[in-house]
């Protein structure tokens, strides 16, 4: 049985995937300032911890949880406001990249339905604009 991350390509595609997003954060004025001192650039640690997690989600290898133990998304994100300006930033930024993705429609659906969902489920400031 494979799974999405080997039908869409492995590491390579979920690399593209990050690094078209962070290249759309990186003159975003909502979500920049979200990041701090954060190195941004390629390779830096916001990419690698992305890209490692939905790598993992999606049935590639485990190395996020490895070094980082369990994801607990909310946990992790909790620091920040993050309210309906800040979700929708996000999405525009992620399917924006999955727009440009190579791969069948039916993984676009999937990483599209699971993103969206996603950026849903970490607000925790919804009145926060």
């Amino acid at each position: 049985m494979t799974t999405l991350y080997d039908d869409v390509g492995g590491e390579p595609v979920f690399r593209r995937l990050v690094d078209l997003f962070y290249d759309g954060v990186a003159n975003d004025p909502v979500l920049l300032p979200l990041y701090g001192d954060e190195d941004l650039g390629p390779g830096g640690g916001p990419r690698n911890r992305l890209a490692l997690f939905l790598m993992q989600y999606w049935g590639g290898p485990t190395t996020y949880s490895d070094d980082r133990g369990h994801p607990r998304l909310r946990m992790r994100h909790a620091g920040w406001q993050i309210g309906p300006r800040e979700r929708e930033a996000w999405l525009s930024h992620m399917l924006a990249a999955v727009a440009q993705l190579d791969v069948p429609e039916e993984a676009r659906d999937q990483l599209t339905d699971y993103l969206m969902g996603a950026a849903h489920s970490l607000m925790n400031a919804p009145g926060h604009s």
